[in-house]
């Protein structure tokens, strides 16, 4: 085929009578070598003019689809989209400014050729993610999702949007009241005691402030979702979906990458994050898994007050505890803080199989030992969704990995992973023994400050979690697979990263502790879990 491929861009000669040696045998051969030559060159020509066709064909028919597709999406985005599109293009000047900076540096300082990244321009990963964080909130939640979706993008991007951090200023609190105004549809004063002006914390697309209910005096924290940003993200959103569109359309190849699809998947899921209605959903399905396991002495996910919850306002009992990284405040409250992570472990992992989602964000903000003792969850905006057979293939490649059989890690992958491909199952394996050899040479920083006050002096000790380090040792395990042609569900790397946490917090409260082969951790069976109801 290449051959053919060959002779088709650069033509196949025509030999000269004078040319051809004497003997008639020979001359009988190349003859026909020559006519199959023309014949094989015309042929691929006539293909190149067929696919030519088809593809033309194709077009045509896929171009009203594509058309109405436009104009829908454009309908549904507003007017918001022409101002986003004036932003868009300010970001675009602001950090090509910072390019052409960058490349009259590297011109002046040095006759070398240049780096790859200021090659690439605006398409590199590190002036990418800039142009992302100048875009803002949904820019910023995209670059999150390449951050933690390393099966679907290439390792150098989500190496690089690890550094996408989701912290903004503070919305003034008048508009916050007026947020809450709209969406309770009665005066503040009337649900809440007590609102702190003061935000706990603010992110790109929701402010959280401390509150005290009126007539129960129950501590609450309220999660508002930011004026603007959901039009805005709806505008965003269609914008890219609009730009992946006309992509396939004018590049078929892309539809193998099944683009259009991806990008339909982290709308819905950004989408999703934002109405506080599913996030309630997922709350009060946990504490219910809680309930009805009997768990709710050992953990628990704050009481969700559905009387004041809407799209844009969550409101939720305040929870207070330290994270799972302060070691010293979590010996002031338990004497063992191994038993308390081996809860953490069992509780979780029994979520995977007893609930319709799972907690996909256990960082040390989110997961904390409370003051009476119990494990939190706390933040259930991002939520993962497991199948059967991913987390039957899960099982073993947990149950591998302990053991450190690699030969049957390497089988559970190639299950897991879509492929169309015959893979060495040994060489794969071989390569899996590898990396995950390294596992142990990965370093836990631990910072200890010291705060003086008085005449006392309070010690605290955190690890400090390197997730780009975290990430690598992921990457590394796609990379290798990908070699292989395997193709992981997202499902994989949300479960591979939240193991990659508590390995972590494992290193810090119980460093003897083998959380996939101790005795007191139990990996329930999904045959046996998946007969049971789900809440």
């Amino acid at each position: 085929m290449a051959a053919v491929k060959a002779a088709a861009y650069y033509g196949v000669p025509l030999f000269h009578r004078s040319k051809l040696p004497v003997l008639r045998g020979s001359v009988r051969s190349k003859r026909s070598a020559t006519a199959r030559s023309v014949r094989l060159l015309v042929s691929a020509r006539y293909s190149q003019s067929q696919d030519f066709s088809t593809r033309l064909q194709d077009g045509v028919e896929n171009l009203p689809g594509l058309v109405e597709d436009i104009v829908r999406t454009s309908m549904n985005t507003g007017p918001r989209g022409a101002l986003r599109m004036a932003q868009g293009i300010q970001a675009i000047i602001g950090v090509g400014g910072e390019w052409l900076a960058d490349i009259s540096k590297a011109v002046n300082s040095s006759s070398v050729r240049l780096p790859n990244e200021l090659q690439l321009g605006l398409l590199s990963p590190i002036y990418l993610r800039r142009l992302f964080e100048r875009m803002g909130a949904t820019y910023i939640k995209l670059g999150q999702f390449i951050a933690s979706a390393p099966t679907l993008f290439p390792a150098e991007y989500v190496e690089e949007f690890q550094k996408c951090f989701d912290r903004a200023p503070a919305v003034p609190f008048d508009e916050i009241k007026a947020v809450l105004l709209e969406d309770l549809g009665r005066p503040i004063e009337s649900v809440y005691e007590y609102v702190d002006p003061v935000p706990i914390a603010s992110a790109s697309v929701a402010q959280v402030h401390g509150a005290r209910l009126r007539g129960s005096q129950q501590d609450v924290v309220i999660k508002i979702l930011k004026p603007g940003i959901e039009d805005t993200l709806v505008a965003d959103l269609n914008f890219i979906y609009v730009v992946a569109r006309i992509l396939e359309f004018l590049n078929p190849e892309l539809r193998r990458t099944s683009l259009v699809g991806i990008i339909s998947d982290i709308k819905s899921s950004m989408l999703e994050e934002v109405d506080f209605r599913k996030e309630a959903t997922n709350v009060e399905s946990f504490r219910r898994y809680l309930e009805n396991t009997g768990l709710t002495m050992q953990a628990k996910a704050p009481l969700v007050y559905r009387h004041c919850c809407t799209r844009r306002v969550l409101t939720m009992e305040r929870l207070y505890g330290v994270p799972l990284t302060d070691l010293d405040s979590i010996r002031s409250v338990v004497q063992d803080p191994e038993t308390s992570l081996v809860t953490a472990l069992n509780v979780w992992f029994g979520s995977l199989l007893a609930c319709e989602s799972f907690h996909a964000d256990v960082h040390a903000g989110n997961l904390w030992l409370l003051r009476d003792g119990r494990i939190g969850f706390l933040d259930f905006g991002i939520v993962g969704r497991i199948s059967p057979p991913t987390w039957a293939a899960m099982e073993v490649f947990l149950t591998s990995f302990a053991s450190e059989d690699y030969d049957s890690m390497a089988s559970a992958l190639i299950t897991m992973g879509a492929t169309d491909m015959d893979i060495n199952s040994k060489a794969f394996a071989k390569d899996l023994e590898k990396i995950f050899s390294s596992i142990q040479d990965l370093d836990t920083e631990i910072v200890v400050a010291t705060a003086r006050g008085g005449n006392t002096a309070a010690v605290s000790a955190n690890v400090v979690v390197d997730e780009r380090q975290m990430n690598a040792l992921f990457l590394d395990v796609v990379r290798v697979s990908e070699s292989y042609g395997l193709r992981f569900p997202r499902e994989f790397a949300l479960l591979m990263k939240q193991l990659l946490y508590f390995d972590r917090y494992t290193r810090l409260l119980a460093p003897n502790l083998n959380m996939l082969q101790d005795q007191r951790i139990t990996i329930a069976s999904s045959r046996r879990i998946r007969s049971a109801p789900t809440y």
